[in-house]
């Protein structure tokens, strides 16, 4: 009994923790507070600001475009390389794992600034093009899309796409009409974590975006460098309405699998 009661004080602690600065800053975003801890009164004015002002939209619109150009090139490439991989031999298909995980232990900070390096000094891709932008994201979310196919495909029965072949289907028709329902859950999950890391990603974003052009992260620190107030409580509104975005589209997210289960039984 106690150590129910000791854990359940612990998974409390953890969440709190976790949510606690989140919900702080989402309830501070509805007052006219200046600061957080400076409470007076209960106001929308961030909310009216975040949306009537021309470059925070400017701002908004241009990165959802980039996140989800970069997330559909990446979900692709992620989903393909899963899936070559998990068809592969035993060696090859180890190789790629194991290459595949570097990127993601790597810092982000050597992967923005590699990806300038590569693409802006030694090829010589302008970044007014937008063209080493998008390819740093791809690369920053492409194997997070690997990681999220990947146990998706080991639960599959791999006896079903030789079935296709020997039934007479093209490799590209069993392709599509056998493996991809089979891991849908798994690219869907993969291309929504690849649309949160590139909202999220800052260092990858200074190093390879254009001058004239900023992303979520790179203004939200910028911002915060300056003295606007009405910017800086602004974003405090837009932070609120990402969290709820995010965790609304988990919720759907988990509802939707725990549906598909209860229909399989």
């Amino acid at each position: 009994m106690k150590k129910k009661i000791f854990g359940l004080i612990f998974i409390v602690l953890v969440l709190v923790f976790i949510y606690a600065p989140i919900l702080i800053l989402a309830f501070y975003s509805f007052t006219n507070a200046s600061q957080i801890g400076a409470f007076q009164t209960f106001s929308l004015k961030n909310y009216v600001t975040l949306f009537n002002t021309e470059e925070l939209r400017e701002m908004i619109i241009g990165t959802v475009l980039l996140a989800l150009g970069a997330s559909f090139l990446a979900t692709l490439i992620g989903s393909l390389g899963a899936i070559g991989s998990f068809y592969s031999s035993k060696r090859v298909n180890a190789f790629f794992n194991t290459l595949n995980e570097i990127p993601v232990i790597n810092a982000d900070v050597v992967s923005g600034f590699s990806a300038c390096i590569l693409l802006v000094v030694v090829l010589g891709i302008g970044k007014e093009t937008f063209i080493p932008l998008v390819i740093g994201e791809t690369i920053l979310c492409a194997p997070f899309v690997y990681l999220s196919v990947m146990p998706k495909l080991k639960q599959m029965d791999p006896s079903l796409y030789e079935a296709a072949l020997d039934l007479g289907a093209t490799p590209a028709v069993a392709l599509w009409k056998i493996i991809v329902p089979q891991v849908a859950s798994g690219i869907v999950s993969g291309f929504m974590m690849a649309i949160t890391l590139c909202l999220d990603d800052y260092f990858i974003a200074t190093y390879t975006k254009p001058a004239t052009f900023d992303t979520i992260s790179t203004y939200v620190v910028n911002a915060t460098k300056g003295s606007h107030t009405e910017i800086k409580t602004a974003l405090w509104a837009l932070s609120t309405l990402i969290f709820l975005l995010v965790l609304g589209a988990v919720l759907i997210m988990n509802l939707k699998s725990v549906r598909d289960e209860e229909s399989k039984r």
